[in-house]
């Protein structure tokens, strides 16, 4: 049985374990590094631990934290906003539906924030992730190529 909720106080170890796992695997693919530069699992969880503007979510499997998704809401010209920023499920975990009640329970959250549409991150390259968010109902509408300058 996969369930996804809010992460609480005693999740925080796991969460550290997950977003060490994540940091690693977003480094390692193209467009990666400049994605994660200098984040830590400490200060994502800062930063995602933040009620009115972040959701920090944990999906279990079998009683145990094996994932984790992550979502921000603001506001913008068009009304607010939302942004599936994480979605990560540890390796042994994947394809039993974990990842997908993360990415409907991070999307629910920022539907109930008020936001008008919902965007979600995925590296190039990454065509699983792409196709997960394209089978969740996600569509591309940017592609945002960037340039060292100097």
């Amino acid at each position: 049985m996969e369930l996804a909720r809010p992460a609480r106080a005693a999740d925080r170890q796991a969460c550290t374990r997950l977003l060490a796992q994540a940091l690693v695997a977003a480094a390692t693919m193209r467009g990666g590094a400049a994605l994660v530069g200098e984040a830590t699992p400490a200060s994502l969880l800062e930063r995602w631990s933040r009620p009115r503007d972040a959701r920090l979510l944990v999906g279990e499997y079998e009683g145990a934290v094996v994932g984790l998704a992550a979502a921000k809401a603001r506001d913008a010209p068009r009304g607010r906003h939302g942004l599936v920023e994480c979605c990560y499920v540890e390796s042994p975990a994947r394809a039993v539906g974990v990842g997908t009640a993360l990415l409907e329970a991070a999307v629910a959250w920022c539907e109930e924030q008020g936001c008008v549409e919902v965007d979600a991150l995925a590296l190039p390259g990454d065509r699983t992730t792409k196709q997960r968010l394209e089978a969740a109902g996600f569509t591309a509408r940017l592609l945002t190529l960037s340039r060292p300058s100097g």
